[in-house]
């Protein structure tokens, strides 16, 4: 089954429609490689694609063991690099809700983010940085 549809509109931006739900998303060039940066870039999305997966998944652990998650954010930093242009490390850092976490939960949350499935399709080559603030 075909997970999306792309179409490029032109000027450096792009329109990807999900659909299974119709959903859309725009991307635009970066400023720094001839585009307006006016929308996430292809490696904008990459990047926010691991912070997104690891939430997911830390969601479904955190349901199954009881574990109060809501409140959660997150900060994405991408870090490129040149020859050859490409993401050279994503930071991802996490601020948890004042839970009082155990260090049973914090292991389980911590190991599911580290195990999702974006992360683990990634380069090796490509530094993830995950920071946990509690």
């Amino acid at each position: 089954m075909k997970t999306s549809k792309i179409t490029y509109l032109g000027n450096l931006r792009t329109e990807a429609i999900h659909l299974a739900s119709g959903s859309k998303i725009m991307t635009d060039a970066p400023v720094d490689n001839n585009g307006k940066g006016e929308a996430f870039s292809p490696t904008d999305l990459l990047a926010t694609s691991l912070g997104l997966c690891m939430l997911t998944v830390m969601g479904i652990m955190a349901e199954r063991n009881g574990i109060k998650m809501e409140g959660m954010t997150m900060d994405i930093t991408k870090k490129m690099e040149a020859n050859p242009r490409r993401v050279g490390e994503i930071v991802v850092e996490f601020t948890m809700p004042k839970n009082n976490y155990t260090d049973k939960e914090k292991a389980l949350l911590e190991n599911t983010a580290h195990t999702c499935p974006v992360a683990k399709s990634l380069s090796a080559e490509l530094k993830q940085t995950i920071i946990f603030n509690y």
